[in-house]
Parts: structure tokens; sequence; C-alpha cells
């Protein structure tokens, strides 16, 4: 199948302005700066099911359709931040298809009356953002971006905006924040982003991968994109494999892939060890192990193994894994990325991390463990934003599936 996001994989010089064109590029945009209005834009999306691809998975159409119809500042943020651990499919796209992302965010500025557009970068990002912006100079001076374009009286301008390395950042609220130059805390809400976002005006933000999906689908139609995929989760996905496995990289597959046949995509098990566990949305999503190997790669195909797809960022484990240390491994990156707004992710963090080191290193007891689980508890439901959620996550689901590797570190210090 020839790739509809990662087609610089099938054509060379795909970031080059005059190759993006010759291959249908900016195609969409124009198609809709002449024959559409900004709601039948919404509507073409919506009716294509494209659901948010940073991880979420709220319906893109709909949250386009949030947007106040009244005139007035109303902004698109990209969210390129792509701090997920074993995340890095938005890398890619914007320094081999960056015109493709651009396109798809000029599309969401026009259907929701947008005139400026912002694209945040991760702290990591400089060689991608350069890329992305040499991408963006061409847009321009080919008078695809910029004032009255392409004469058709609508107008946007395009910035790039560069974090400081944050996880927290990717939380919209967040980077919100970062990128009028705050503490990327995310905030209370209501208000909601598309009534008071960047500014305090209406805005939308939305994953890079996310808006490399639109140009197809406004070139296609709807019902082309809804014949790829399931009923409910439609049209392809960048998968990130990594972790033990022959070919790690981004793989674009068609949603309802399983994992299994994903993990045969990538060579199998590296040095032919045998599966134990894998991370199927990185240190966010609960453990999944060979029983659920089979479950297709939707927003909801992972339900009734108690977890999620996520941003499809998959870290393959093997037998040789210690549990116990991958779980403190990604308790210290929460506690460390926890941005310290609300008290029980501030503390339940920290409380996690220290009783999984104990344990991990042979000094916890029974009283350790029952801590851990207790703590973990606590802090689901209580936070402001995800990352309370995503930080119990591998230590809940790793005690649930591997309660002997927690038993035999107790045992061993005789607890």
């Amino acid at each position: 199948m020839a790739h509809i996001l990662l087609r610089h994989r099938d054509i060379p010089n795909l970031h080059k302005l005059s190759v993006y064109q010759a291959h249908d590029g900016y195609a969409a945009w124009q198609k809709v700066l002449t024959e559409y209005e900004p709601q039948q834009v919404i509507n073409v999306v919506r009716d294509s099911n494209l659901r948010g691809r940073g991880g979420a998975g709220f319906p893109t159409g709909v949250k386009w359709g949030f947007i106040p119809k009244a005139p007035g500042d109303k902004y698109v943020v990209i969210n390129t931040d792509e701090s997920e651990t074993g995340t890095f499919k938005d890398r890619e796209l914007v320094e081999k298809n960056p015109h493709q992302v651009i396109e798809g965010a000029l599309i969401a500025a026009y259907a929701i009356g947008a005139k400026t557009i912002f694209n945040y970068f991760r702290g990591e990002y400089m060689d991608a953002a350069y890329a992305f912006e040499e991408a963006l100079q061409e847009a321009y001076a080919a008078g695809l971006i910029g004032k009255d374009i392409l004469g058709s009286g609508f107008s946007c301008d395009f910035y790039c905006h560069y974090g400081a390395g944050a996880y927290i950042c990717g939380e919209e609220t967040a980077l919100i924040k970062s990128l009028e130059g705050e503490l990327g805390q995310p905030w209370s809400k209501p208000p909601f982003p598309a009534i008071e976002g960047l500014y305090r005006k209406p805005t939308v933000v939305n994953n890079t991968e996310t808006l490399a999906n639109v140009p197809p689908i406004i070139l296609n139609g709807a019902d082309w994109y809804k014949s790829m995929g399931t009923e409910r989760s439609t049209g392809v996905k960048i998968v990130c494999m990594s972790g033990h496995v022959e070919k790690p990289g981004n793989y674009e597959v068609e949603m309802g892939t399983t994992y299994r046949q994903l993990l045969d995509m990538a060579g199998g098990m590296r040095g032919g060890k045998k599966f134990k566990a894998l991370l199927p949305s990185g240190g966010s999503g609960p453990v999944i192990t060979e029983e659920a190997l089979d479950a297709p790669m939707t927003y909801e195909g992972l339900d009734a193994h108690q977890s999620v797809m996520g941003s499809a960022s998959v870290i393959v484990m093997d037998e040789d894994t210690d549990m116990v240390w991958a779980a403190l491994k990604m308790a210290h990156f929460f506690k460390h990325e926890s941005c310290g707004k609300c008290t029980p992710c501030r503390e339940g963090t920290f409380w996690m991390e220290k009783a999984l080191h104990r344990i991990y290193h042979g000094h916890g007891t029974e009283k350790d463990l029952q801590t851990l689980e207790s703590v973990a508890k606590q802090v689901g439901g209580k936070t402001l934003c995800a990352l309370g959620e995503f930080a119990i996550n591998p230590v809940l689901s790793t005690i649930r599936h591997f309660p002997q590797e927690y038993r035999a570190k107790l045992q061993r210090n005789g607890a």
C-alpha cells in the first residue's frame, strides 16, 4: 500500500515544494479556497471520523465545530511537542513531509476562521524544526501563506515556537501557557481552549499527524478515508515501534492492524528472545501481555485488556526485562516531569518512585508494596491533567500482570 502520511518514503525529496506540488501538493488547499465554505470543510473532516492522533482520539471535525462562528481573533496550534516516551512519528513528518502538515494546518485555519497558526516544537527538536521552517519559507514565497492567499481574500500567517523540553507541554492547556511565555502548567477547565485558548481567544490545538491526514481527506473524500481502518477508528496510523525488536522505526498501517502483526512488521523479537510484554502507548499506557497481542490497534481495541492505544508508541520488552525495573524507570520519568501544580500528582509521583526504589533495590517490605498500590489509587481521577493518570498506569499494570516479580524482590529482602 502506498503511504498516505509517510509519502516521502515513496517520493524522493518530497520536502521540497516543487516536488510536493508535482504530487498533488496544495491541491486540497486550492480546492478549499475555491470550492468550499468553512462549514463544508468541517463537515467533510467530521464525516471522515478522523480522530486525534496525539493519543486522546477526540473527533477532529467535532473539535473544529466547537469554535464560535462569530468574527474575531482565532488560532490554530500544532502540537509537535511529542514528548511521550517512545514516540517519534511527528519528527519524521515535519522533517521529511513538512508541506503536508502545513497544508493541513492551513485548511484547519480556513475552516475555523483563524488568521494565525503556531507550530509548537519540543525543545529537543531544533533540527527538525529548522527543516520545517525552510518548508514554511518556501510556501510563503509561493504565496501559499500570507496575505490574500492565491487571490482568495483569505489571509493567514504561520509561526514556529520552541519549547524547553517539558513533557507537560504536550497537554494542550499547558502548551498554550508556554506559548504565551508563562509557566507550562495546565489549567482547570472550563474554560476550554475552543472558547478561551491562546491569548484568551478561541483556539484549536491539533497533533501534527492529525493535520497531515487532512489534505488527502479533502482531496479524496470522507468515504475514501472511512474505507480504511474500522468503523469507529478510521484511516491510517503511524506506529512507533521500539524496544526489543529487530527493526525499530515508524510504520504506517491501517487502523485495526493487530499488535502481533505490528511485531511481525518490526522483524519480531530481537535476538530470537521470547516476548514478555509491551507498552502500547509509551510510558503512559498500561502494560499488555501475550494474551492481548491479537487485539486490534484501535481507540477501543484494548478496552478488554485494561489498556489504551494512545499515540501508538509501542515499546516491546523481551523475556529478560525486569518489570519492577521498568516500572521504576517510568515512575522516575513522571515524577521528574510532573509540573507540581496538583498535590495528588506532585506527591503521588514522588512516593510511588520512592516505594519502587526501595522494592527494586531489595529494601522493600510488604508495607511498601501496599503503600505503592494505595498511593497510585489515590492519584487516579484527582488531577488537573492526564499526567497523574499516566503515572499510575505502569505501576498498577505491572503489579497486576507480574506480581511474582514484586514478591521475589520482597522475599529477597526477607519481607
